[in-house]
């Protein structure tokens, strides 16, 4: 029996390092959903919410406003609606890492954070214009007026705000950014580059106008800007939500601290 010998290299050839085989990356097929997965989870937002308003009442005067009613209230509606979101893109699609653009980059991380400054200056430069210009109460946010003026319980208040800085944010970029950006993506563009410009358009649109809150939605637009320039320019969805979470971080303490009574 014979033993194999070793091949001689080929001359000028390049010598293949054991770092170099790495397999090619995965195709994935188009995803299935669109639109229509998007109106749906509007829908479930909506209806989740105007049902738990009505399941609630009114939060009794002169009293604490009680964590059931923040977590019910506030947070669960825009949970069951991303939930929705995320489970359309499994049955649908190729599941939410990859038709949601969620994979993680501290690339992403970092651009994400410098727009999240932006828009921070950019909000406080537009609300302060705004309260000049209209009136501080018209540039009330929902969420502000319910806690206007009333105390919350140490619990309450925590958690508003955890869900108004991080758990918010993520629950509205998986709706906008990541499953309305994807329904325009999907569309038949002349280019990569104008699918992505027409989803940050009408994502920055669609995420000002559903807030529900005519009044604000000029200012909406406005705090809305950043955090679609920072998915438009990492092309994934973590770098908006950390833009998101940004923006909304000097707010959620002034609302945490005056539902603490603090300020």
């Amino acid at each position: 029996m014979t033993t194999s010998q070793p091949r001689e290299p080929i001359p000028g050839a390049t010598p293949i390092r054991p770092e170099d085989l790495v397999s090619a990356p995965r195709e994935f097929p188009p995803h299935r959903w669109g639109f229509g997965a998007f109106l749906l989870v509007e829908a479930v937002l909506i209806a989740s919410a105007a049902f738990v308003s009505a399941l609630l009442g009114d939060p009794p005067a002169g009293q604490p406003l009680p964590i059931r009613t923040v977590l019910l209230g506030t947070m669960l509606p825009a949970m069951i609606a991303a939930g929705v979101a995320l489970l359309a893109t499994v049955v649908r699609g190729n599941g939410p890492k990859v038709d949601l653009r969620l994979q993680w980059r501290w690339s992403d991380v970092k651009i994400g954070f410098k727009f999240g400054l932006l828009g921070l200056v950019l909000t406080s430069l537009s609300a302060w214009a705004w309260t000049e210009i209209v009136g501080s109460a018209d540039a009330t946010s929902a969420i502000s007026a319910l806690v206007d003026d009333r105390k919350m319980s140490v619990s309450a208040a925590i958690v508003t705000f955890v869900y108004l800085w991080l758990l918010g944010p993520i629950c509205e970029e998986i709706i906008y950014r990541g499953l309305l950006w994807g329904a325009v993506e999907r569309l038949q563009w002349r280019s990569e580059r104008w699918g992505r410009l027409a989803a940050f358009l009408l994502s920055t649109a669609v995420f000002a106008a559903s807030h529900l809150e005519p009044l604000r939605t000029t200012l909406l637009l406005v705090i809305a800007v950043p955090i679609g320039l920072a998915r438009f320019a990492t092309g994934r969805l973590p770098g908006s939500v950390v833009a998101h979470s940004m923006n909304n971080f000097l707010p959620s303490v002034a609302i945490l601290l005056s539902a603490l009574g603090v300020a």
